[in-house]
C-alpha cells in the first residue's frame, strides 16, 4: 500500500505543462493531438477500436487519430474543431494538459478560452501553404495572452517530400511576423502527424533536422519561471471560520496565490483596509506549510484579527499592487452583441466583483496585420480593442504583462449573465 502511496504522490508532485493548439482549418490539430496520445500510449485499447471502426465507417484508408479529440457530433460530421476540447495524458517526465482549439476566424473566442490558462501554443503551420492570416492570428492572441513559449510545427511534410529548403523559408517567413510580437521562446519542428514523424519518434523522413522531437521539446521546455515570484499578491476567496468547540477562535483566508511568495513571519498589508499583521500559518488541507507561491490554494491565519473579506487582498507593503478605478485594457470581444461604447458591465477580476462603465474605445486591433485601426470603433464579436473602463469599486491590480492572474479581468452582461469580454489590463 505504501508503494501505492509513494507512486500517487510522485503522480501528484510530478510537474504540469499546460499547452494549446491552433492553426488554420485542417492545417492537422486535432491528428497532431492524437498522435501525441497514441505514440505515447496515452489511449486504451478500447478507445482505439473505437476509433478504428469509425474510421472503416467513415471510408478512411488509414486510422483517423483526429477522431479521438473531435468528440461532438458535428466536429465529427464536418471534419473540423467547433468547441475547446481538453485532453490530459502524462510521461514519466511531466503531465499535460492540452486545449485543443478550433482554426476557424469565428471561433477565435474558442482559442482565447483555451490559451488564456496556456504555457505554451503549438501553432501548425500546413507546410504546402506557409505562414498564412490565421498563422500570425494565432501567433498574435497566444502573444497577447501572455504565452512565453511557442512551438511552430511545421505539418503535412510528407506532402512536399520532406524538403529543408521549404521548411527553411517558413521559419524563415514565421521570424520575420514574430520580430514584432512579444514571445520570448520560439522553437520550430518540422512534422508529419499523420505518419508520427518528429512527433513522438525521430524521422528518418528528415534526417537533415538536427533538431528535438515536440514531445521531447515539450517534455522539457522550462515554464518554472513564468509565474511572478516577485510580486507577492493572495486575493482573498474564502474566510474560514469553523466557530467549532475545537477552534472557537480560528479565522483563515483561503484563495489561490496570484504572485510571489509568503512564508510565516512575512509582515503582509491587507487592501482596501491598509491594515498590517504578520503571517502566522499557512495551511493546505494535509498540513501546515513553510511557504507558498502561485499556483497554490492556501488557508493563511494572521498575528492579528483585521477586517479581511472576499475580494480584498494580501500583500507586501513594501511591494503592492496599483489601487484604482480608471483601468485601460486591451479587450477580446467573445459576444454576439458588440460592445456597447458607453456601455455598463459586470465586472470579476481576481475573487473581487464589481460594475463597470465604458468610458472610451481607444482603437481596434487588425489582428491580421498588427496594425491599429482608430477610425473603426465597434468592436464586435471576435475583434480586439483597447478601451477604457471605470469601476465601482478600487481594483488591487498589476498590468496583464507582469501577472496574468492579477491583470485579468472578466466583462459580464448584467442581464444575460454571460461572460461577454477577456480583458487584459495594460
Amino acid at each position: 500500500m505504501s508503494t501505492e502511496k509513494n507512486e500517487a504522490q510522485k503522480y501528484l508532485d510530478m510537474d504540469l505543462l499546460r499547452f494549446t493548439t491552433a492553426g488554420s482549418v485542417d492545417d492537422g490539430k486535432s491528428t497532431l493531438i492524437g498522435r501525441l496520445l497514441y505514440d505515447s500510449k496515452a489511449i486504451f485499447d478500447d478507445q482505439m477500436e473505437k476509433i478504428e471502426e469509425s474510421s472503416r465507417k467513415k471510408g478512411d484508408e488509414y486510422t483517423n487519430l483526429a477522431l479521438l479529440t473531435d468528440g461532438l457530433s458535428a466536429e465529427r460530421e464536418q471534419g473540423i474543431t467547433i468547441d475547446v476540447a481538453y485532453r490530459y495524458f502524462s510521461t514519466p517526465n511531466r503531465k499535460f494538459i492540452i486545449a485543443d482549439t478550433p482554426g476557424h476566424v469565428q471561433y477565435t473566442r474558442n482559442m482565447v478560452t483555451g490559451a488564456s490558462t496556456a504555457n505554451l501554443a503549438i501553432i501548425l503551420v500546413d507546410a504546402r501553404n506557409g505562414v498564412i492570416e490565421q498563422t500570425c492570428r494565432h501567433s498574435f492572441i497566444s502573444s497577447l495572452l501572455g504565452i512565453k513559449h511557442v512551438v511552430l510545427c511545421v505539418n503535412k511534410m510528407d506532402l512536399v517530400d520532406y524538403s529543408e529548403e521549404r521548411y527553411n523559408e517558413i521559419k524563415q517567413e514565421f521570424k520575420t511576423f514574430s520580430s514584432k510580437l512579444d514571445v520570448p521562446d520560439i522553437h520550430y519542428v518540422p512534422i508529419s502527424a499523420l505518419y508520427g514523424d518528429n512527433v513522438v519518434d525521430k524521422s528518418d523522413n528528415m534526417p537533415w533536422y538536427g533538431g528535438s522531437t515536440l514531445l521531447y521539446t515539450l517534455e522539457n521546455v522550462q515554464v518554472g519561471s513564468d509565474y511572478n515570484h516577485v510580486d507577492s499578491r493572495f486575493p482573498v476567496q474564502w474566510v474560514t471560520r469553523p466557530q467549532s468547540t475545537d477552534y472557537p477562535d480560528y479565522r483563515g483566508y483561503a484563495g489561490q496565490v496570484a504572485g510571489g511568495v509568503f512564508k510565516p513571519g512575512d509582515e503582509v498589508i491587507a487592501l482596501p483596509s491598509g491594515f498590517t499583521s504578520k503571517i502566522d500559518k499557512i495551511q493546505t488541507f494535509e498540513q501546515d506549510e513553510e511557504e507558498a507561491f502561485s499556483p497554490m490554494s492556501v488557508t493563511m491565519t494572521l498575528e492579528d484579527d483585521i477586517d479581511i473579506s472576499r475580494g480584498d487582498m494580501i500583500a507586501k507593503p513594501d511591494n503592492q499592487p496599483t489601487v484604482g478605478q480608471d483601468i485601460e485594457m486591451m479587450v477580446c470581444w467573445l459576444n454576439k452583441e458588440p460592445l456597447d461604447p458607453n456601455g455598463k458591465y459586470a465586472i470579476k477580476h481576481t475573487t473581487k466583483e464589481a460594475r463597470c462603465i465604458v468610458k472610451d474605445v481607444k482603437y481596434k486591433v487588425n489582428i491580421n496585420t498588427l496594425h491599429r485601426v482608430e477610425g473603426d470603433k465597434e468592436i464586435g464579436l471576435n475583434d480586439i480593442g483597447r478601451i477604457k473602463i471605470r469601476t465601482t469599486k478600487p481594483l488591487f491590480y498589476d498590468s496583464y504583462k507582469r501577472n496574468r492572474k492579477t491583470g485579468s479581468i472578466i466583462l459580464i452582461d448584467e442581464y444575460t449573465n454571460e461572460t461577454v469580454g477577456a480583458g487584459m489590463i495594460l
